[in-house]
């Protein structure tokens, strides 16, 4: 199927990233800043491109009011990437190499399984026994296990369509958030976490590609064997410039981060992706034809999850959305239904277009 304008991408990952950031790029490519050369030809040891990786820092900074003791590292490699630098960089904080986990998604188990190569893991928290339908409930930190090196959860989770909405209380072991499918979309303490991180293909840029937020006093403790390029002490304290770093990545992910800045920073954008997920929202609720997935009170403002009566209204719904220019809503293969994910580039607009087809859908069907 072909299209002559650009369709409302509900893609879980990668996302659609902002119009104007794609025009930009599309303008800048052949010739980035008057060079003559683009962003992607030229060294990442230049002092144009350094000039651009210092501002993408520092606008990240300044977006999410990241305070001084804490590093900002960018690292080749997706959010799954991460599932293998968290513990090589943690682990050892204390000498039992114990991690906990909250298991609440298919992401959490992922990070925990990669997490048992380099110690003991354990889950605190689960919700799998209601197939990860809400956010579990974690025990008070007096009563978690004082010898662990941190507690790692996945704020929110793409497939389940759930987001945790007040973090826990860890005490003294450092809480890890992989703020994958989030991050940027609300406004967070970073001080609530030792480390955050979030792959770059959801609300920062191209795939392939992650940014740690590390408090400083957990670096320079990995593994004896951490390979350099995922070594956080090393790659902070040389400004991610261990290797060739991917550059155009960093160059798109500047370009968001000033696309955010003008639209209000993250406060702005949070109330319009809480508008885009109320109405979406309001029509499930008032349904007896659609059936959402997440508990009310776990349900994401990232990723909409819902179901029809049959798999063949899920794939005539599928069919008749993308007709109608509503790009990549079916759920994932794990769960099946519908998924609509609606990062900070979805428009309001393609909200309220996914709701009209939503309403006509059901009146025709139902």
């Amino acid at each position: 199927m072909q299209f002559r304008q650009r369709v409302y991408n509900f893609s879980p990952g990668p996302a659609m990233l902002p119009l104007p950031v794609m025009k930009q790029v599309q303008e800048e490519l052949l010739n980035w800043r008057g060079m003559g050369a683009s962003i992607i030809e030229i060294s990442h040891r230049s002092k144009e491109f350094e000039a651009v990786l210092d501002e993408t820092e520092a606008l990240l900074r300044e977006l999410m009011r990241i305070p001084n003791n804490y590093k900002v590292v960018f690292v080749s490699g997706g959010g799954q990437m991460q599932f293998s630098v968290v513990p090589l960089n943690l682990i050892a904080l204390k000498p039992a190499r114990k991690a906990l986990f909250a298991q609440s998604g298919n992401f959490s188990q992922r990070a925990r399984d990669e997490a048992k190569k380099y110690g003991t893991v354990l889950d605190v928290a689960s919700s799998e026994d209601t197939r990860f339908d809400r956010i579990p409930q974690v025990p008070p930190a007096a009563e978690l296990p004082r010898d662990a090196s941190f507690f790692l959860i996945t704020t929110n989770n793409t497939i389940m369509g759930t987001q945790w909405h007040t973090f826990p209380d860890t005490g003294e072991i450092p809480l890890v958030g992989d703020a994958t499918s989030e991050l940027l979309s609300r406004e967070i303490d970073v001080t609530k976490f030792g480390l955050v991180f979030a792959g770059a293909q959801k609300n920062l840029g191209p795939a392939g590609f992650s940014v740690d937020i590390v408090r400083e006093d957990l670096l320079g403790k990995q593994l004896p064997d951490t390979p350099k390029l995922l070594n956080l002490a090393q790659l902070a304290s040389e400004r991610s410039l261990t290797s060739t770093p991917n550059t155009f990545a960093i160059y798109v992910v500047n370009l968001v981060l000033h696309w955010l800045k003008e639209q209000g920073g993250v406060k702005a954008i949070q109330k319009v992706n809480e508008q885009k997920a109320a109405l979406i929202y309001a029509v499930l609720d008032a349904s007896k034809f659609y059936k959402g997935y997440a508990l009310k009170e776990s349900r994401s403002n990232m990723n909409v999850t819902f179901n029809l009566p049959t798999p063949a209204l899920v794939e005539t719904f599928c069919a008749d959305a993308l007709k109608a220019g509503l790009y990549a809503l079916k759920g994932h293969r794990y769960k099946g239904g519908i998924r609509a994910s609606i990062y900070n580039a979805m428009p309001l607009e393609g909200a309220q277009a996914l709701v009209q087809f939503m309403k006509e859908f059901e009146r025709t069907h139902g």
